[in-house]
């Protein structure tokens, strides 16, 4: 199909986007075309680097990923993109510091509502995409192990050296009501590519969230990374991964598996839509228009 017919088509369908970090930013940018038609709902659990730095001093949620999925929709370089994408070198204490994660904290200081604040950088660096935090309070992703052991603290929970038993969010945090609507209004919704546990699962994990996934009549599909991930989640084969996602959208089924391998195993229960989705240079990231082509089919049986 053409891509004017494919446009058509599929011009008025919205997309959600559920996630965070490098691989929510990569699928955001594959749905860019589609304008205020995507909504990207971003994870806000992190806290490492200085995102985690920024945390620890001045409290709130974790802007990290969320400036990471606008950084990668920016579309026309400006002073403006440079000065949010700069990142502070040397010595002392803003080493390391990102000027947009401290842009977005000066809002939130502000009084800005956190949505605010990224509608306020969205604006000023025309990203049309929507991009809403999960939460807009301050929560951690925390962890049950195997013996009973409480871990606390994204970082912590991908250091573990097994699968948790259990994740969660500390403290329960109500999801934004934004994110809630675009959920139901949505008609494909897509969970992943990205770090599972600590991507992909803290958005699931809030209850008004996953309730709103379970109740929608959008197509709900599982976006497979190309490559085995470091830590806990590698240990994790795919059936338990889909099985940890229904059980938080209360009991609700995946739909279709996007991969590009071969998934037998898992029988008619799941459509397993199979297609080479690698970039040519790196054949471990989703290629851009690859996504974007593979999710212009799925909306077509939306």
């Amino acid at each position: 199909m053409h891509n004017t017919q494919y446009k058509n088509a599929t011009h008025n369908k919205k997309v959600v986007a559920i996630g965070g970090g490098h691989g929510l930013g990569r699928m955001l940018a594959a749905l860019r075309h589609l304008g205020k038609n995507a909504t990207g709902i971003v994870a806000t659990t992190d806290n490492g680097g200085s995102t985690g730095r920024i945390r620890q001093c001045q409290g709130g949620i974790a802007w990290g990923d969320t400036r990471n999925c606008i950084n990668q929709l920016i579309t026309e370089p400006s002073i403006s993109s440079m000065m949010f994408e700069y990142r502070f070198k040397g010595v002392g204490e803003l080493n390391g510091h990102n000027l947009g994660n401290l842009m977005l904290t000066a809002l939130d200081n502000l009084s800005v509502r956190p949505l605010e604040a990224i509608n306020l950088i969205r604006d000023m660096l025309k990203v049309e995409t929507q991009i809403i935090p999960m939460s807009e309070h301050t929560s951690d992703l925390a962890a049950i192990t195997s013996d009973g052991q409480h871990i606390n603290g994204e970082t912590n929970v991908d250091d573990m050296a097994d699968i948790p038993q259990r994740l969660y969010l500390e403290p329960t945090v109500p999801a934004t009501s934004e994110a809630i609507e675009a959920i139901k209004d949505a008609d494909l919704i897509l969970l992943g590519p990205g770090s599972f546990l600590t991507s992909i699962m803290p958005p699931l994990l809030l209850p008004e969230l996953g309730k709103a996934i379970g109740t929608s009549k959008a197509r709900v599909v599982f976006v497979e990374n190309l490559s085995k991930e470091h830590g806990p989640a590698g240990d994790m084969q795919l059936p338990l991964m889909l099985e940890w996602c229904e059980r938080a959208c209360g009991g609700r089924k995946v739909d279709a598996l996007l991969t590009d391998k071969s998934y037998p195993e898992l029988g008619p229960e799941y459509e397993c839509i199979t297609m080479d989705l690698a970039s040519a240079n790196h054949d471990w990231r989703h290629d851009r228009n690859k996504l974007k082509n593979a999710i212009e089919q799925l909306l077509l049986s939306c």
